[in-house]
Order: C-alpha cells, then structure tokens, then sequence
C-alpha cells in the first residue's frame, strides 16, 4: 500500500528508552528465530529416528510443539519493531497529519491496553502451573511453567515495544503509522 520497502524499523534516535526497548526486542527475534531452527533440527532428527532407525520418538513432537508456540509469542515484539504486522493504511492514508497522530496514539493507547489484560492473563496462568507443579500428560512429562514462560515473556516485550512506539509517536520521533507526510 502506502511503503514499499520490505523492513521499515522503527526509529529510535538518541533517546536511550528506545535504544533499550529496540535492542530487546532484536534479542527477543533473534531467540524466536532460534527457537524456529531447534524446532526444525529436532524434526528432522525425530524423522530420521522413526524412519530410518524405526524407533519411537518420546520428546520431539511436544518439544517442536513448545518452541513453534514460544517462537511465535517472544517474537512478536521484533515483528511490531520491523512494522511487520498487518497493516490497513488506507484511513491514516486519508487523514491530515494532526489526525493520523491522534488516531496513532488512540489505536497504540488501545493495543496497549488490550496487550495489558493478555500479559496479566498471560502471567498468571504461568503463575498457577508454576506454583502447582503442573506437569504435562505425555510420556516427557515436560513441567509446564517452562513453555508457559513464553506468554509473560512475549507479551511483555510486546507491551514494552508498543509503550515505545507510543512514546516515539508523541515525542515526535516517530512518524504515525511509519508514514511520511504527504
């Protein structure tokens, strides 16, 4: 639509609260995209293990299971850093500067918002497999607040970069919606 270019980061000029933000949120993809090659590795060594050895596989489906999921949540936080998320920039297009910043910050205020409630959900059901030592039903039996950190985790960086964009929209760092004016 509106930008061409495939990455367009977010700006972070000198201010160090949007240095620190980006840098966890780049760990945060660089983990994810880990996350993605074990997930991957452990697949192909589980095929090779069914059918080359005829053997069973005990871990790796729930493990592959766990990283996709935990991949998926903690690199949510790069993707909103890279603008990666689906974007309809057809009203923002449309609006005169001073209203597109207004519709910036309600539409960042209420993802903040909605994100909040998910982290706080997020966290306690960790919480509660934390503190009653749940275990997974499978042969593994794999405690479950391991993969469910991937949810207080990831929502969390996602709040702090969604907080950041907020900040850059309203210090002027950042330009509404990643869109020049027109």
């Amino acid at each position: 639509m509106a930008g061409q270019n495939s990455v367009a980061e977010t700006r972070v000029g000198d201010h160090p609260f949007l240095r620190v933000v980006a840098a966890l949120s780049t760990l945060a993809g660089w983990c994810s995209a880990a996350m993605i090659v074990a997930a991957v590795a452990i697949t192909c060594q589980m095929i090779f293990v069914r059918f080359v050895l005829n053997g069973s596989t005990v871990w790796q489906t729930e493990m592959v299971i766990y990283l996709v999921i935990g991949a998926t949540l903690v690199g949510l936080p790069y993707v909103q850093r890279l603008r990666g998320h689906v974007n309809v920039d057809l009203i923002p297009l449309a609006l005169p500067r001073q209203a597109r910043r207004a519709l910036a910050v309600l539409t960042l205020s209420l993802s903040i918002a909605i994100i909040g409630v998910m982290l706080w959900y997020g966290y306690d059901y960790w919480h509660f497999a934390w503190d009653r030592g749940w275990k997974s039903d499978t042969v593994w039996g794999v405690r479950l607040w391991i993969p469910y950190l991937a949810l207080p985790v990831g929502f969390g960086l996602l709040l702090l970069q969604l907080v950041a964009d907020l900040f850059g929209v309203l210090s002027g760092t950042e330009k509404p919606f990643g869109l020049e004016d027109s």
